[in-house]
């Protein structure tokens, strides 16, 4: 006497999250002491495209795997992050640059985050540091380059 067996359902796997996923996540960005410097949590999810430079590269990556439902916390060391400070990037601008990049009449301050055009008709910006007659220092780092960072997400759905 012979048996046959029912083939059983099996569930699809849920979806993982690859270099050009489309999601609905909330995440959170902070120092290494718990301050706070961006968060979704507490309002509407962020929907976006990876790949597409809507957010840092090196948080992208390490949403790759995580499938929906998943709730993570990374704890990034500035190599990880947004990357070592370089001093290089502490620029003097002259004033006369200054003011073909500025408004008329624009006062500036010390920790202004002031932006400028590019060759290449880009933008790049860089924070004030001090300022005098001449031309003002500026630090066109990544504000948290050369700090660790904690990335906490939850991926709410992938598309």
């Amino acid at each position: 006497m012979s048996t046959t067996q029912l083939a059983q359902p099996t569930a699809a796997p849920a979806p993982a999250v690859t270099a050009d996923s489309y999601l609905t996540l909330h995440y959170r960005l902070a120092a290494r002491d718990g301050t706070e410097i961006i968060s979704t949590f507490n309002g509407n999810p962020a929907t976006l495209q990876l790949g597409m430079g809507q957010l840092a590269g090196p948080l992208e990556a390490c949403l790759a795997g995580l499938g929906e439902g998943t709730r993570h916390v990374f704890e990034l060391p500035p190599e990880q992050a947004f990357g070592p400070r370089n001093p290089a990037l502490l620029q003097h601008v002259s004033m006369a640059m200054l003011r073909e990049n500025s408004n008329l009449n624009e006062d500036y301050a010390i920790g202004d985050l002031v932006e400028f055009n590019a060759p290449s008709g880009g933008k790049f910006a860089g924070v004030l540091r001090r300022i005098d007659d001449t031309a003002g220092l500026f630090d066109f780092n990544h504000p948290l380059a050369g700090q660790d960072v904690i990335f906490e997400v939850q991926i709410i759905s992938i598309l």
